[in-house]
């Protein structure tokens, strides 16, 4: 990595760098992202990492300023091999949680070591280190964002036993989870009678008026429905189940109120939520591209060039099905073809995952 590039972007607070790389402070054993809000440190007293795994590899702190686990994934920075975010992905979708680095190279169609030196060479960090990073960042926002207990913290985020997780959390942040929860202001929004608070990160702007718009007028009653500014939405999550209602928390953010069948399915409901609502676009820095082209028409969000974000499928069976059932009719028509298949062949709710 340029050092000196790097280092006029944390002096800019440059957010296209947010998540490509991460800044590590020797006097303070802390790493931040490019945006830290902080005094920028001196030249000769920091060091810069492709990844927050990496970072944390070589011993590094997160910072509580910036917070690292708002940047970013990995997997949605662009530029990088199409294998490599392929593989972010199912990292971001827990693959690591239960299975093996192996299996995840055979469902790449490459080889263990060819995986491995991917993973070196583009983020300085091992499969499994970025799967531990995902999991502790994770942690550490529900730690931030919920009432949720510290055993239930653990397995949501994706660690197999209580004890494995305090281990982790204690070499990578020096002290326990509930010392750490003990440690913070009293912030945390109450998660027993509306589910389980979340946000979900973004570099802003996001139009939420244009999605919710887009869902609105493909909408299956007892599926999903909005109130003009909340969107709630009943996902399949591949052999769990969950309820969200998801709205616009501030610039930078969306709220979410969730309910899981199984706390385990909480990384895969974070990525597809974030799937969905394309969450990972840098809509300034594509929309300015795209306006360098004649043929293409303005397009601008509160006077900034933008591309708009492109929605994503709830699941791929009801993406294939809506394909199928939408050809060649209008929205209104494919949407009534969908509501009258739910009607017949859709399954009740649990109860517990209702409001």
């Amino acid at each position: 990595m340029n050092h000196a590039a790097c280092y006029r972007a944390i002096q800019a607070r440059d957010g296209r760098f947010d998540g490509r790389f991460y800044t590590a402070v020797r006097t303070t054993g802390i790493y931040c992202r490019p945006v830290c809000p902080a005094r920028t440190p001196l030249a000769r007293n920091v060091e810069f990492y492709p990844s927050a795994a990496a970072a944390q590899a070589a011993g590094f702190r997160p910072c509580l300023r910036c917070r690292p686990e708002r940047a970013p994934s990995a997997a949605e920075v662009s530029g990088r091999p199409a294998l490599l975010q392929r593989a972010l992905a199912l990292i971001d979708r827990g693959w690591l949680d239960e299975g093996s680095v192996t299996g995840l190279a055979s469902h790449l169609d490459i080889s263990e070591r060819q995986l491995r030196r991917l993973f070196d060479s583009e983020l300085g960090a091992a499969p499994v280190q970025m799967a531990q990073s995902r999991r502790l960042l994770l942690a550490k926002q529900l730690i931030h964002d919920s009432q949720l207990p510290i055993t239930d913290i653990a397995y949501a985020a994706g660690f197999g036993s209580l004890r494995r997780f305090n281990e982790v959390f204690l070499q990578a942040h020096g002290v326990a989870p509930s010392a750490w929860r003990r440690s913070l202001p009293a912030e945390r929004e109450p998660d027993s009678a509306t589910g389980l608070p979340l946000r979900l990160y973004f570099r802003p702007p996001l139009d939420w008026s244009r999605l919710l718009d887009f869902f609105r007028a493909r909408a299956i009653a007892g599926l999903e429905h909005d109130d003009g500014r909340t969107l709630w939405r009943v996902l399949d999550l591949d052999g769990a189940s969950a309820t969200a209602a998801i709205r616009p928390g501030g610039d930078d953010h969306l709220r979410v109120q969730a309910r899981l069948s199984s706390l385990t399915a909480l990384p895969r409901l974070l990525a597809r939520l974030r799937q969905v609502f394309d969450l990972g676009a840098d809509c300034q820095t594509i929309g300015a591209a795209l306006a360098t082209d004649p043929d293409l028409p303005g397009l601008h969000f509160r006077g900034t060039p933008l591309a708009p974000r492109v929605p994503g499928g709830w699941g791929g069976f009801e993406l294939a099905t809506r394909a199928l059932l939408g050809q060649q009719v209008s929205i209104t028509a494919a949407r009534r073809l969908v509501q009258l298949l739910f009607d017949r062949l859709g399954e009740p709710l649990s109860a517990d995952l209702l409001d």
